[in-house]
């Protein structure tokens, strides 16, 4: 679910001021990431793998486009919301950074402890399980990093003052 298209910010409360901050709350800002994160691994690793580049080359693009991705879904609704080029760089660096680098981590620690993933082709089901799989992980693990980044003001919790 992309930032700006969802709704319902006054069950949020006040991050970083003692409002209540919701797993539903955490959930929708690691799915947001989530989205730009998978967008940039698959994207990365299908380009690595199809111009039959090694395993840290391909890795090393997944992570890059996974990182310019995430940002840029954040950066697209700021932007909307009337921020400067400038501003909207930062807040989108404010708001994603950890849970993108976290997710990154588990995702692609994930894909290079899994049997024979780092070995597998475009057209191996393995291929696609184990990314698929990496990527459920890797919610699962950034979504209470995200609830406790809100709760104290920061991550997403700073994209919300331009709604």
């Amino acid at each position: 679910m992309q930032h700006e298209t969802h709704t319902g910010h006054e069950h949020h409360g006040a991050p970083g001021t003692g409002g209540k901050v919701t797993w539903s709350m955490a959930a929708q800002a690691t799915l947001h990431c989530l989205t730009g994160c998978a967008i940039g691994e698959v994207l990365g690793m299908v380009i690595g793998t199809a111009l039959g580049w090694g395993n840290v080359p391909t890795m090393v693009l997944a992570i890059a486009l996974a990182f310019f991705f995430g940002y840029a879904l954040t950066l697209r609704g700021v932007l909307k919301a009337g921020l400067g080029f400038r501003t909207a760089f930062r807040v989108a660096l404010a708001a994603d950074t950890l849970s993108i680098a976290v997710m990154e981590l588990i995702d692609n620690g994930v894909i290079a402890l899994w049997p024979n993933a780092m070995d597998a082709h475009l057209s191996d089901t393995l291929f696609w399980g184990a990314l698929a799989s990496s990527l459920v992980i890797a919610f699962v693990v950034t979504t209470p990093v995200n609830r406790w980044m809100i709760g104290r003001g920061k991550g997403h919790a700073v994209v919300h003052q331009y709604h």
